[in-house]
């Protein structure tokens, strides 16, 4: 389940002291290669609360370390029941919060800092977008969190089915992972290993290759996907950038999160052909999240 440990409930606007956020290391130059989406959407989230915080920068093959290390329970399991360590995590000093799963880091910011910066990062609106979660993904998405906030629950089932329609298709993006020389091999191995623990039939990294016919396949499936999503980004009078039209909230980071990510992986002619899918919804969106994309 889903970290939450809080010992004060006060709301305030501005924290005393800066928060401390964990994300995945990549090669550098960070602003360039960071590109773990449920990462992305802590980042995105504190920027658009204007909060001060630092980066902890956390190398691949050391994340379960980490996290235990700081006592924060996995909140994702393998199929065989094994943990699934990952990132983010936040510690909020100024309440002892000590948060390991991107959404209770999300909500955790709006109760917490309810005024700060851009405001509600969770405005009412039905996010009724869907995506088929059988077979589940091979890859463990973060339980919808719809019980332990059911104020949120559009966002928190949002949140796994956007999760789920991007991880069907990641097999595209995983040859492009920038890895860190200094810790490539293990970061591979890794990956390998947590492949092997979800049921994927592969041995070695270079099983994960995904061309020719094959890939081709993978791409229209997922401007199909996509094709469903981006009926969300023109309801508006304004028809976008966001959801909400010319306010970002948090389904928006949600998307853009998985769009940074795809922007760094796939080969440059493959993310602009989705920066160009369906009207050119999901450009428009991953260009106007820059403002929020700030590293610190």
């Amino acid at each position: 389940m889903p970290l939450t440990t809080t010992t004060t409930t006060t709301t305030t606007t501005t924290p005393t002291s800066p928060l401390i956020f964990y994300d995945i290391a990549t090669r550098p130059p960070a602003a360039k290669n960071a590109c773990s989406p449920n990462p992305w959407k802590t980042r995105f989230a504190l920027n658009f609360k204007k909060l001060p915080y630092q980066t902890t920068w956390v190398p691949l093959p050391e994340v379960a370390r980490v996290r235990q290390s700081l006592n924060v329970p996995a909140c994702r399991q393998f199929a065989d029941g094994s943990d699934f360590y990952t990132l983010p995590i936040l510690h909020d000093p100024n309440t002892s919060a000590l948060l390991g799963d991107s959404f209770d880091i999300a909500t955790h910011l709006q109760t917490t800092y309810p005024t700060a910066g851009d405001g509600d990062l969770f405005p009412a609106q039905p996010l009724d977008y869907t995506f088929p979660l059988d077979p589940p993904p091979i890859v463990p998405l973060s339980e919808c969190n719809a019980k332990n906030h059911p104020a949120l629950a559009a966002y928190a089932r949002f949140n796994v089915h956007v999760d789920a329609a991007f991880t069907a298709h990641v097999q595209l993006t995983v040859q492009g992972f920038p890895f860190d020389p200094a810790t490539e091999a293990a970061a591979k191995a890794e990956f390998v290993r947590r492949a092997v623990l979800a049921g994927a039939p592969v041995s070695s990294w270079e099983d994960f290759k995904c061309e020719g016919e094959y890939r081709q396949n993978l791409i229209t499936s997922l401007e199909k996907t996509l094709g469903e999503l981006a009926k969300l980004f023109g309801q508006t009078p304004e028809g976008g950038p966001f959801v909400l039209g010319h306010r970002a909230c948090y389904a928006d980071f949600l998307v853009g999160a998985w769009l940074r990510m795809f922007s760094v992986m796939l080969p440059e002619e493959e993310w602009a052909l989705i920066k160009g899918w369906h009207g050119g919804v999901f450009g428009r969106l991953h260009d106007a999240l820059e403002v929020y994309a700030v590293m610190k």
